[in-house]
């Protein structure tokens, strides 16, 4: 997990300015931004809207006993929900010209709701690829670690330790005025050079450290997944159960590792590479605008997450997809049953 100060399209390299370069404008040039970043932030909207609607009405409605995996995928699914309810708010923004129209209150509520996702997202994700592994390659002696009592207080722990992470975030206003526009979450001054390696240290935490997790998760499974197709080729087929189960699991954290290198990873690669650089020598005015511009699209993709984790739950939850088409099915059957009945009052009347 990272610093509440990871999810915000920062330009920390003017944290102690040169002279010549007080003036330095990093929001020249993005006039395109106002165009294609509304269409997108709608978009993963829409997406999103639906996919994380549908998944927790199923959720919810299913009289099925609740397993680990759906917990952890409620949460996530939550906490999607929470970001989607914002995005309409930077759709906004974006479309001003980076003018944020709604007070520094409700600037503050789409920062918190920035990070928060972020670090549920991780959070879950790296919960889910271990729930994964342990009921894969340690089905039997580590059961008592899935059973919904120990994962209703792993995800208990996860949102506590989220709150503590954007808790700072309340109290620093995340409203400036730069060239007369008033900008949201977007940061120029972290007030210490200290705060450069925090940062870098955050990043790790946050990002490299689950993924190293997720990848070991997966490489263990489909190194169990190898090794039951050696000893029984038949009964890892598609008629065994045990093959069919050690597959899905690889497809889904195979998935979990798409989505979390796609989203979180190129934010965090490009603030890391730029930070670094900047301890050695303060980077140019131009050198800085470019930064800011690819952290924009890089904080994009990391928001894409919300729309891109219902995928996930179709491979996760075995009955999910089943529940959803048949969800469909019957509201075609009722339309379709419908326009029979208007059709029998149509002739009856005739």
């Amino acid at each position: 997990m990272a610093m509440s100060s990871d999810n915000i399209t920062v330009d920390p390299f003017s944290v102690s300015p040169r002279p010549n370069q007080s003036s330095c404008d990093v929001f020249a040039g993005q006039a395109v931004a106002t165009v294609l970043f509304p269409i997108f932030y709608l978009l993963v909207f829409l997406i999103s809207a639906c996919g994380n609607s549908l998944v927790l009405y199923v959720i919810c409605r299913s009289q099925q006993k609740c397993n680990s995996t759906s917990i952890y995928l409620l949460n996530l699914a939550l906490s999607d929900t929470l970001l989607t309810l914002v995005l309409p708010a930077r759709v906004t923004y974006y479309t001003r010209g980076f003018d944020w129209p709604f007070g520094d209150v409700m600037c503050t509520l789409n920062a918190v709701v920035f990070f928060a996702n972020t670090y549920a997202g991780i959070g879950f994700m790296t919960c889910i690829s271990v729930d994964r592994y342990l009921a894969m390659v340690h089905p039997h002696r580590l059961r008592g670690l899935r059973s919904v009592k120990v994962v209703r207080r792993v995800c208990g722990l996860v949102w506590a330790i989220v709150l503590l992470e954007v808790a700072s975030v309340l109290f620093k206003s995340t409203l400036t005025t730069t060239g007369g526009k008033r900008t949201c979450m977007e940061f120029s001054n972290f007030g210490a050079r200290s705060m450069l390696y925090l940062l870098l240290l955050a990043c790790v935490f946050s990002f490299f450290l689950p993924l190293a997790l997720i990848l070991g998760c997966y490489a263990q499974i489909n190194r169990k997944l190898r090794s039951a197709a050696r000893q029984s080729p038949l009964g890892s087929g598609a008629g065994g159960g045990g093959g069919v189960g050690h597959r899905r699991a690889n497809t889904i954290i195979l998935l979990i590792l798409l989505t979390f290198t796609v989203s979180f990873g190129p934010y965090h690669v490009n603030i890391m590479q730029f930070m670094a650089r900047s301890l050695l020598a303060e980077p140019p005015c131009q050198e800085k605008s470019d930064f800011k511009a690819s952290l924009q699209v890089t904080v994009l993709l990391m928001n894409l997450n919300c729309a891109l984790d219902p995928i996930l739950y179709f491979f996760a939850i075995k009955t999910y997809k089943k529940r959803v088409m048949s969800l469909f099915k019957g509201n075609k059957l009722t339309s379709s049953d419908l326009h029979l009945k208007v059709r029998q009052k149509s002739s009856s009347s005739t």
